[in-house]
């Protein structure tokens, strides 16, 4: 078991021990933001054929040579053509026009469509009032896409845009990483259910809400395996009961205290620690191993302090679960910030500091949320970012720059014309 390591150390620790979960195959409506595990070759061509890209009319562009407003062209109808009809069998005769609709076949012959607002219908004849240019409004055959095309990579996470192109390929299945499932355990006697009376000392369980939502966020399956109480039996049951998840999440009792029995508890079903300790607050008392011979489920034990737990779940857990689900980004955006205020502390451990994120005058500035403390909860509900102290650090001055690591990406929005991070 390695103790004590860097956070960076950690995670790489980690995240070389997590696979990517198996296939499953899932109707495509359903795959919004999975992460396809295939490639998706087309055989189609989109369009099909050359199409109209506007209501208007067909027409040869020789006919329409110097055609305006004030001398327009008189041209006699030869038909119409909707969306999903056919079009003629013969070309457009010199002289003639054929009325057409979005999305319908453009008539053999015709090379340009003008738009029915510079036009004026009058009985069988229509008069064009401008001279169109060369497949003007006319979309080609193959614009899109054309049999053969690669069109998605496996690896891409499928948005909206992903879903239209799924439907227009035909596709109404599609395989997709899994999603992982994980076994949250909430762990002390002192602790009750949201819906208990905490007059007398105890506790509300609010780890495994915010594990939870955490885990939903990062596109997980949470299953919540209860409060266990201070007894390895206790522990025992509810923790080899999320042994069938891909990932036990487990929040206190990890440290080395007279009541922390997770260790020995887990030690008992077969799990090999790996980590214990990274240089971090809060989160120092972070756990992490699998269980003999096997690669699923990953374990974590977090601290039991409510900030330490998310924020420990947010170095760790949550890079783990993106790549289980074939993520290729697997961690936060960082961007550099300019700090308000004058940050101290002893050298040896990386602070994640909560703060908040303004972009004002062309750069991120970032203000811590005020009280530090693992056990003030507020204060992840405060920040839009962690800012990293590093390790060997002592001080960073007002008005230095800090890596800052956003939680809340609706930050990133708020600085359309931030361009580069500032040095």
């Amino acid at each position: 078991m390695r103790e004590s390591l860097p956070l960076a150390e950690a995670r790489r620790h980690v995240l070389g021990r997590t696979p990517a979960l198996a296939a499953e195959t899932v109707a495509a409506r359903e795959a919004l933001g999975r992460v396809l595990a295939e490639s998706i070759d087309s055989d189609r061509t989109l369009p099909p054929v050359d199409v109209s890209a506007m209501d208007g009319y067909a027409v040869r562009r020789e006919d329409c040579a110097g055609a305006s407003i004030d001398r327009p062209v008189i041209l006699e109808l030869a038909g119409e053509i909707a969306a999903g009809g056919q079009p003629p069998a013969t070309s457009l005769s010199p002289g003639a026009a054929t009325r057409i609709f979005t999305g319908a076949p453009v008539p053999p012959g015709a090379d340009a469509v003008v738009r029915q607002e510079d036009t004026r219908a009058d009985g069988g004849r229509v008069e064009i009032h401008v001279a169109p240019e060369m497949r003007e409004h006319v979309r080609d055959a193959g614009e899109d896409i054309r049999a053969g095309d690669r069109v998605l990579e496996a690896g891409c996470v499928v948005g909206p845009p992903e879903l239209g192109l799924l439907a227009s390929l035909g596709r109404s299945v599609v395989a997709v990483h899994r999603r992982p499932r994980v076994a949250i355990l909430s762990g002390g006697d002192e602790l009750v259910e949201p819906d208990r009376p905490a007059d007398r000392g105890q506790i509300v369980s609010s780890n495994s809400y915010a594990l939870a939502g955490q885990c939903l966020e990062a596109g997980a399956e949470p299953i919540y395996l209860g409060i266990a109480r201070d007894d390895p039996g206790d522990l025992r049951t509810r923790l080899r009961a999320g042994l069938h998840a891909d990932c036990l999440v487990s929040s206190a009792g990890v440290s080395v205290g007279d009541h922390d029995h997770v260790r020995s508890v887990l030690a008992d079903l077969g799990c090999e620690l790996e980590i214990f300790g990274v240089r971090i607050k809060p989160g120092f008392p972070m756990a992490f191993g699998r269980l003999r011979g096997r690669e699923l489920p990953l374990i974590f034990g977090l601290p039991g302090n409510p900030v330490s737990a998310m924020v420990t779940f947010e170095q760790f857990v949550r890079p783990a679960l993106r790549r289980m689900q074939g993520h290729r980004v697997l961690t936060r955006p960082v961007v550099r910030a300019r700090v308000g205020e004058k940050l101290q502390k002893t050298a040896g451990r990386a602070h994640l500091v909560r703060v908040r994120l303004e972009y004002r005058n062309g750069e991120y500035q970032a203000t811590p949320t005020g009280n530090q403390s693992s056990g003030v909860l507020r204060s992840m509900s405060a920040a839009d970012g962690l800012l990293l102290f590093p390790e060997e650090a002592t001080e960073i001055k007002a008005g230095a720059f800090a890596d800052v690591e956003v939680l809340d990406l609706d930050v990133l929005a708020r600085a359309p014309s931030a361009g580069g991070s500032p040095e």
